[in-house]
């Protein structure tokens, strides 16, 4: 087996190529601030001409930090986190540390054993999306009193610090932009909330909305699909064939919207005339699909860079401070609903 070991550049060959200190090199990654343009660019060209990496595991031995954050989230096969994602990682990149992420497939277990992977190479700090997590997993931030962050839900009484939107609320403003264009007979397709807080609030919340106003769902009309635009379609053409058909759906997610808006099509469904359809989230395409997909705007490109700002200086604060930011929401009315007074 190759010794891919040997011969490996350090920290004085490139000082000596760049004819300067050790110190200075060292104070040119750590403290780039404090070293001249100049000498930093003569460093810099040292470092690509030797191909010199640093070893960050013997600096998190020596109480430094490793630079990284990690960062779990539920899947990353569809567009639901994938701004957040993105935002978060240039965020934290301008403040100098690099990303880390897994998904734990809607999985709490597992997502405590990404974490605890992630504390095995030594990170910085810990990023999970939403607010409910397993009890290990919560022992495990206590016991290793590693700084974590609560991204995508905010709620006032997060144990972690949180930046992210008021899910309840989602729920209750698309419930509510059906009921004010007169829709009473709404189908609901939502995901599995075990393990998910996210659609558990929302859902919850649609309920609570149609409640005061006296609309009931019947069990035939209320049905659960994963993220999965194909999976959605096929929950949604069954719920469109029972004996009275719905004059709406309530979909979780933008996701889920979509393939009820392909299942609609398919049963030769004009929507809205036939059929209004409102999502949650205002992901990427969800303006581009054919009616454009009403929608409840989930900030996430603002949450994710929110979150890695303070996240950041939550971390390198000498006195963190807990703190709870909620993003706006905004209901997006496009061409999948209409009035039924109209």
């Amino acid at each position: 087996m190759a010794n891919f070991q040997k011969g490996k550049v350090d920290i004085v060959a490139v000082a000596k190529a760049a004819k300067v200190s050790p110190s200075t090199v060292s104070r040119t990654f750590n403290h780039p601030d404090l070293v001249n343009p100049a000498t930093r660019k003569k460093i810099n060209k040292a470092v690509q001409r030797l191909g010199y990496i640093r070893n960050r595991a013997a600096q998190t031995m020596h109480g430094k930090r490793s630079g990284t954050i990690g960062l779990v989230v539920p899947t990353i096969n569809h567009a639901i986190f994938s701004e957040v994602i993105q935002a978060f990682s240039d965020s934290i990149d301008q403040a100098g540390f690099s990303l880390l992420l897994a998904s734990h497939g809607y999985d709490l277990d597992r997502e405590y054993a990404m974490v605890r992977k992630f504390l095995e190479h030594r990170v910085d700090g810990v990023a999970l999306v939403g607010l409910e997590h397993s009890d290990a997993t919560n022992r495990l931030i206590t016991q290793q009193k590693i700084p974590a962050l609560a991204i995508w839900n905010y709620s006032e009484e997060s144990p972690l610090p949180c930046v992210g939107a008021d899910n309840h609320l989602a729920g209750r403003l698309a419930a509510e932009h059906l009921l004010d264009l007169g829709h009473r007979d709404i189908g609901l397709i939502f995901p599995e909330t075990q393990g998910n807080d996210r659609a558990q609030h929302r859902l919850s919340a649609v309920h609570d909305a149609l409640g005061e106003q006296g609309v009931s769902v019947p069990d035939e009309h209320e049905t659960q699909a994963p993220y999965s635009v194909s999976q959605a379609k096929q929950a949604a053409l069954a719920l469109l064939t029972t004996p009275k058909r719905p004059t709406a759906l309530l979909c979780g997610n933008d996701v889920i919207a979509q393939g009820a808006l392909f299942a609609a099509q398919k049963l030769g469904l004009s929507v809205p005339d036939d059929l209004s359809i409102i999502g949650i989230g205002d992901f990427k395409g969800s303006a581009d699909v054919e009616p454009g997909l009403t929608t409840i705007r989930i900030p996430a490109e603002n949450i994710g860079a929110l979150a890695g700002e303070k996240f950041t200086d939550f971390i390198t604060s000498d006195d963190p401070k807990h703190f709870s930011i909620r993003c706006d929401l905004e209901c997006v009315a496009r061409q999948t609903t209409r009035s039924l007074a109209t």
